[in-house]
């Protein structure tokens, strides 16, 4: 099928592989056939799950990274029956149509992406000369796109491939390359980018006045670029981020308030927006991916882990991980970013947290703050969603760790007199590996009795040469009990852990209290990030469903491990509670290539978007082909054109 595509196989690299490969089809709302029984609260509302999906993709010998990619939706509307009241799924997916798409959709030249693979700047054997000349066929291209006759100038480099929040009647979808674009639902079209006060596409877009996310001078252009994870606050509405930059002081912070009234609106915020606050204490450039919030506090995680172009300088990768270096944490009041208080301890990487909350107490020196979060004890994985062998480290005995990523408890001890402060616990929920974290919705910032998650029964997330990482289980942990029992009796701090069993002794127990249930997909079949969706007066916390697409590798990949033309995923919808029954599966009329994270949105928030004027397009004239053809047959090829 790729042949015929015009596609080229030869030294194909794995995560352009099996249900990696990009899918080209954008599907409208189309009906979904499906088997079970539809759960009424799923009725109107929408799962959508983002990911990378690169529309330049014919040189499959390319450098390519996990983390690469346009932002691709796809999405699963509940669309309820007027009379019948029965619920019929629709599928659709859509590109997020960012300045970097529409660029490279409107130049059939292009043969790999525009911008330069996160493979290519964290690969410790690519020379300066190479790194070096491809940033600059990025800004070549760029500089081009400005020119008369380009389609769409390039005018902001985010993707928008990581997730999707809704805030204030917007969805919005993220990346730290940028700023959130702005898409609407259920149709999943894109509207622009959203500043902080309006997004392109809606009606005072141009006209409203006030600051906004990049502010002012020339680097507000960096300003700008929004974690793709922020926070909803589940209360007062609040979305609240960070901005990572190159230049001191390297991490701003913003809190956009709502300002739409809803009926789920309990402890609205009577607090302004905060833009573009700096956070003090960070003293160089970071690969900062997400953060902790509580309901009063913030956590800003500094790690050894850098993303810097003046790495370069020093013989270094862009991307450059630390092993003897330290992990901060700090930790400040959500409105008052000046007053932070920094935790130190051993080098890891932490790309997700799971949830953060407080103790309350009226004498701070007895305060605390609480995070759960994926960490793993080095930065393997960066290099492993490569293709790339990670580098041999030199690190003491001491510092040595059994590679792994858990599920981890930090408390943090405040101070009064915000010194130097306290890590009162650090050590592991339990050995099974774990990531994608999730939880119900209105337990965030709070202290929830329940996470839920990705894990694998046969391998780790991988560190080896051409590992991928694919998850074939989902696994519900109930951090109340594990975090009550390592307080009794706690782990070796750091390297402990409070349950000790491997995935395969989880799924033997016939315990009905197992604190840890993990439900494995069928051999062959892998899953994604879940979504939980409670029932509706549900009694209990974990009463409720996990969305999330499967995909059946032993039967939908080819002998040679590739896609077939007919291959589908399905989306499965799972009991939260008893782990063990499939309510539900709807089969989708295409593939949903393995992605990042997702979101559910309610039929009361899709009801409730804000007016859109416009919708992004793509242009319908001709392509950049039509400008005046590059006259040396070398730049052609340097910049990715045909050859």
């Amino acid at each position: 099928m790729l042949e015929r595509m015009g596609v080229k196989t030869g030294n194909r690299n794995p995560w352009l592989s099996g249900n990696f490969v990009p899918v080209e089809k954008e599907l409208p709302l189309t009906p979904c056939a499906y088997t079970g029984a539809i759960p009424d609260e799923l009725a109107g509302g929408q799962y959508i799950r983002n990911g990378g999906n690169p529309i330049s993709n014919q040189d499959l010998s390319r450098d390519a990274h996990w983390f690469d990619g346009d932002g691709m939706l796809s999405g699963v509307l509940f669309r309820p029956g007027d009379k019948t009241g029965t619920i019929q799924p629709e599928f659709t997916n859509r590109f997020v149509l960012t300045d970097v798409y529409l660029s490279a959709k409107t130049s059939s030249r292009l043969v790999r992406p525009i911008l330069p693979s996160i493979a290519t700047l964290v690969n410790p054997q690519k020379s300066l000369i190479t790194i070096v000349l491809d940033i600059f066929r990025t800004l070549a291209l760029v500089i081009l796109s400005h020119l008369p006759g380009s389609q769409k100038a390039i005018k902001k480099i985010g993707v928008a491939n990581t997730a999707i929040y809704y805030h204030d009647g917007r969805a919005l979808a993220t990346c730290e390359s940028g700023p959130p674009m702005r898409v609407q639902l259920p149709e999943l079209g894109t509207a622009g980018w959203y500043n902080g006060k309006t997004a392109e596409g809606e009606g005072n877009h141009k006209t409203e006045k006030g600051p906004d996310f990049g502010g002012s001078g020339p680097l507000g252009w960096f300003r700008e670029w929004v974690t793709g994870h922020p926070k909803v606050d589940p209360n007062t509405k609040e979305l609240i981020l960070y901005h990572n930059t190159f230049f001191p002081p390297y991490v701003n912070y913003s809190i956009i308030q709502a300002t739409r009234k809803t009926g789920t609106q309990d402890n609205p915020s009577h607090q302004a927006h905060i833009l573009n606050r700096p956070v003090p204490g960070i003293a160089s450039a970071k690969m900062m991916h997400d953060f902790g919030v509580s309901s009063a506090f913030t956590i800003i995680m500094d790690l050894p882990l850098s993303l810097d172009p003046l790495n370069l300088a020093k013989g270094k990768s862009v991307i450059d991980y630390n092993p003897r270096g330290r992990s901060r944490f700090g930790v400040f009041p959500r409105y008052r970013p000046q007053d932070i208080q920094w935790f130190e301890t051993n080098a890891c990487c932490i790309f997700h947290t799971a949830n953060s909350w407080q103790t309350d107490s009226a004498d701070l020196e007895r305060q605390s703050v609480n995070m759960l979060c994926c960490r793993l004890n080095s930065a393997a994985l960066v290099y492993s969603a490569g293709n790339i062998t990670p580098p041999k480290y030199d690190v003491p005995n001491e510092l040595q760790e059994e590679e792994q990523c858990r599920l981890y408890f930090y408390e943090f001890q405040l101070s009064s007199e915000g010194n130097a402060s306290t890590i009162l616990n650090q050590w592991a929920l339990a050995t099974i590996p774990f990531e994608f974290p999730v939880l119900r919705d209105n337990m965030f910032m709070s202290a929830a009795k329940y996470i839920y998650g990705c894990s694998n029964s046969g391998t780790t997330f991988g560190a080896g040469l051409g590992s991928v990482v694919k998850l074939n289980s989902l696994v519900k942990i109930n951090v109340e009990t594990l975090i009550a029992r390592g307080r009794r009796s706690p782990p070796i701090p750091i390297k402990g852990c409070v349950d000790m069993r491997d995935i395969n002794s989880i799924l033997a127990s016939e315990d009905p209290e197992d604190p840890i249930k993990v439900f494995e997909m069928p051999i062959g079949h892998y899953t994604q990030e879940p979504r939980f969706v409670p029932r509706r007066n549900g009694t209990t916390e974990d009463d409720g469903w996990l969305l999330t697409y499967v995909f059946d590798e032993s039967t939908h990949l080819s002998a040679d491990g590739e896609p077939k033309d007919d291959a589908f995923s399905e989306l499965w919808v799972i009991d939260a509670k008893t782990m063990t029954d499939v309510v539900v599966k709807v089969r989708l009329p295409q593939r949903v290539p393995y992605g990042f994270h997702g979101n559910w949105i309610s039929q009361e928030e899709i009801a409730d978007q804000r007016p859109l004027d416009k919708l992004r397009s793509i242009p319908n004239s001709k392509s950049m082909d039509a400008n005046p053809p590059l006259r040396e047959g070398g730049w052609k090829a340097f910049l990715g054109v045909l050859k």
